[in-house]
């Protein structure tokens, strides 16, 4: 407002009325700043309080304190999807009791480990699950009665890999209960980008490998299936089971071609693996619609159309012909713009437009995210949606999830390799495929096509949930898995139990 001067701890009002407002302002008064903050200042709603050390010029400039500025700063602070960014951690500072890390490749990668044989972190365990068991006493009371009446052990250790913008957090219900049917260790680490797994920079992690040896992206999928087999060695293990849940379970997959040797079964939940249409015999389906139709109608039929047939016949050639030297002519130069579509995309992506983009897409959808991979979104409660959100809080999540998305949309498929539709039925290890009736992330339709392009595949689907079976329904998804692996290993393991209650 021109024309009021502050002398220290005194205004001055030349005029009768606040410019501002319609107060009335005693011309000349000189009134103290407490009387101002308390009275006028309270009445005026475009009224800025300065403190007492703050002084304003005639012209309208202004200077002002360094305990202001910072108290308008901590009002701005940022947040993504209710977490403070002004004060991330490193990772490391935010791990839990029982967690573990172990360096892979240049990568600290976050893990935890359920040992049945050992009770050392059943009470950090318990204190993680205490909301959810308190909320779902029935279900630990039948996990419990259904651990107690097990008699028979796998004896193999389990690897969990969780899905995308999951982490260790969500096998938190489920590691001792497995590790109960196992009879062994249960393991369930964070792939880069997600978790505490330590956020390395992808170009610099790069650029330190030579031409001939040059280090493979943290973020890719190829390093994520080489972390696994690296905790197979970690395990002091031949063979393991491999459970993978959502985009997890192309990673199980994946390492299931890279050693075949060393899983001995797969669990998919929830699979985010894209099934291939079942086979259909069209020629079959033309006989049986043939049979419909009397002698008189197809000899007719044949006549009156016969001559639009071959027109059409002649013209689909012709196309046919053109558009494969057309194809063959352009097939290089369409390659190579896929190819500079993906890396523009790529580059997008890594820039800080892409990665202003990604924190933006979390904030206004990550919390939503969660609630909906539920049957019920009301089971989403605070305490779980903290544990999705924790790792928003590790210094370059940000970056390393627009690097994470980058290196995804690079996996094209090496052209050595048969597209993943078709090497499906190449599994022959026992594969169980779990899913809710009701996910809206990953439809059970697709798991069911999906078991019947693997051979010999089971599926199981529950009912009344969503896209986690793992949280949602533990004591069933429990059981199912025993079941299965009893099944499987049952006889070949132990032949005498072959009567065990289940």
């Amino acid at each position: 407002m021109s024309g009021i001067v502050f002398h220290q701890q005194q205004v001055v009002f030349p005029s009768h009325h606040c410019k501002c407002c319609s107060v009335p302002r005693i011309k000349g008064e000189r009134v103290g700043f407490p009387y101002l903050q308390h009275g006028y200042a309270d009445s005026c709603p475009k009224f800025v309080k300065l403190s007492p050390h703050a002084v304003v010029s005639g012209s309208g400039g202004a200077q002002y304190s360094e305990q202001w500025l910072d108290a308008r700063k901590k009002q701005k602070r940022e947040k993504i999807a209710g977490i403070d960014q002004d004060e991330l951690l490193d990772p490391l500072l935010l791990a839990d009791a029982d967690s573990c890390f172990c360096e892979f490749r240049g990568v600290q990668i976050h893990h935890k480990v359920y040992d049945a044989e050992s009770q050392s972190n059943n009470a950090e365990s318990q204190s993680n699950d205490a909301e959810s068991q308190s909320n779902n006493s029935s279900q630990s009371h039948t996990i419990s009665q259904i651990a107690h009446n097990r008699s028979w052990k796998l004896g193999l250790p389990m690897i969990l890999l969780h899905g995308f913008g999951a982490s260790v957090y969500s096998w938190s219900r489920v590691m001792k209960p497995l590790a109960e049917v196992t009879g062994s260790k249960v393991l369930a680490f964070d792939r880069p980008a997600f978790g505490l797994t330590s956020r390395v920079d992808a170009s610099t992690y790069l650029s330190t490998g030579t031409n001939a040896a040059k280090p493979l992206n943290p973020y890719s999928l190829a390093f994520s299936v080489l972390a696994t087999l690296h905790f197979i060695d970690f395990l002091a293990s031949e063979k393991i089971v491999l459970v993978g849940h959502s985009a997890g379970s192309l990673v199980a997959v994946d390492s299931y071609f890279e050693a075949p040797e060393c899983i001995e079964a797969l669990i998919l939940i929830a699979p985010a693996i894209f099934a291939p249409n079942a086979a259909q015999k069209p020629a079959e389906q033309d006989k049986a619609g043939r049979e419909n139709q009397t002698e008189g109608e197809i000899s007719n039929s044949n006549m009156l159309a016969k001559p639009f047939i071959k027109i059409f016949e002649i013209l689909l050639k012709f196309i046919t012909c053109i558009t494969q030297a057309i194809v063959q002519m352009t097939k290089g130069m369409t390659d190579m713009l896929n190819l500079m579509y993906k890396r523009t995309l790529s580059a997008i992506l890594r820039s800080a437009f892409g990665v202003m983009l990604i924190r933006v897409i979390i904030d206004k959808f990550g919390r939503a995210a969660v609630r909906s991979a539920w049957h019920d979104p009301n089971q989403a409660t605070e305490h779980v949606l903290n544990g999705y959100t924790k790792p928003l809080r590790a210094k370059g999540w940000d970056k390393a999830l627009a690097e994470f998305t980058a290196a995804t949309l690079a996996n094209a498929q090496p052209e050595s390799k048969s597209p993943m539709s078709k090497r499906l039925s190449e599994i022959s290890c026992p594969v169980l495929i779990i899913t809710g009736d009701n996910d809206r992330i990953v439809p059970s339709w697709n798991a069911k096509r999906l078991s019947q392009a693997i051979p010999g595949s089971c599926l199981e689907v529950i009912k009344n949930c969503g896209h986690l079976p793992h949280e949602e329904k533990v004591d069933e998804f429990v059981s199912i898995v025993y079941k299965f692996l009893h099944g499987a290993f049952g006889d070949q393991k132990e032949p005498s139990l072959q009567g065990a209650v289940v």
